[in-house]
């Protein structure tokens, strides 16, 4: 209530953010993952400590700035709101090393994923920075992003790309209406020059849709959900996993983020039976289908 005094029922205070939740959702079902993070050295180690006991790697590189702590606020039901702190500037000398570490601790890797807001007064065109240092981007790097740094990813070659609906509207500045639309305008992406290979959509608890060599639509219905957060980063950690091609890597991606929005947790549990057997993924895509019904 705005102008109230509220309280909570329980606090629960957690390491987290995009590149950190996909890498700990990656360990957490046994698939090995490395997270270069931006950080100030006096307050990250017991955060650190906790990556490396979940079984992820850590590599950080030192900033001036505190950590920003972003405050979720879930209700009984499952609704969930947001108040994210834009968090400190990276002087050019971090901007230059946190590009540096990217390359050289991601050349031997399968993917290199770019995630995640970037943080004030760091150039809009950072992750293009990043594409054009790495050797093969067309078949490692994944981008996660929104605003004005995924507008500069247009055109720029990527191996996936994972848009949620608005972000995907605000890329092809039209309203997708049906499922049609959606994979009308991830092909548009895809058929720049230097377009992306896949777009990974998601509709949130209307599902996904695959555009790539081929089109794949699929759902997760959940009806006890208990925590949104992270959900986006489980869908692509399990795409990745499973290969990142066809029905068995997005049947896979759903049912990793099932897990995760069945879970209080922003970090996702592994994924269970039940969340596979309740995810279905075709081929016979529904391109009539009108978005409003699957987001309810």
């Amino acid at each position: 209530m705005p102008g109230a005094v509220l309280r909570t029922s329980a606090v629960q205070v957690e390491f987290a953010g995009k590149g950190v939740n996909l890498a700990r959702t990656l360990a957490a079902n046994g698939r090995p993952a490395k997270a270069v993070i931006c950080a100030n050295n006096r307050q990250i180690a017991e955060h650190t400590e906790v990556l490396r006991q979940a079984g992820v790697e850590t590599h950080i590189v030192a900033t001036d700035g505190p950590l920003r702590t972003n405050l979720t606020i879930i209700e009984a039901d499952g609704t969930t709101t947001k108040i994210n702190e834009s968090g400190p500037s990276l002087r050019a000398s971090a901007q230059e090393a946190l590009l540096d570490a990217a390359v050289n601790h991601g050349k031997d890797a399968q993917w290199l994923v770019a995630n995640g807001s970037l943080p004030p007064n760091t150039p809009a065109d950072f992750y293009v920075q990043l594409a054009n240092r790495l050797l093969r981007p067309a078949s490692q790097l994944v981008i996660d992003t929104s605003g004005e740094a995924l507008k500069q990813m247009v055109g720029v070659a990527c191996a996936i790309a994972k848009p949620n609906l608005n972000e995907l509207a605000s890329l092809v500045e039209a309203t997708p209406e049906t499922v049609g639309d959606v994979v009308d305008a991830a092909n548009q992406l895809r058929q720049h020059e230097c377009g992306w290979g896949t777009v990974l959509v998601s509709l949130g608890a209307g599902g996904a849709v695959l555009v790539g060599e081929r089109v794949f639509f699929g759902t997760s219905e959940a009806c006890d959900i208990k925590n949104t957060v992270g959900a986006g980063d489980a869908l692509l950690a399990g795409f990745l996993a499973a290969g990142a091609r066809g029905s068995t890597a997005l049947h896979t991606a759903l049912a990793w983020a099932r897990a995760a929005v069945r879970s209080a947790n922003t970090v996702a549990p592994p994924c269970g039976n039940e969340d596979l057997a309740a995810t279905k993924v075709t081929d016979e895509v529904p391109f009539a289908l009108p978005v409003g019904h699957l987001l309810g």
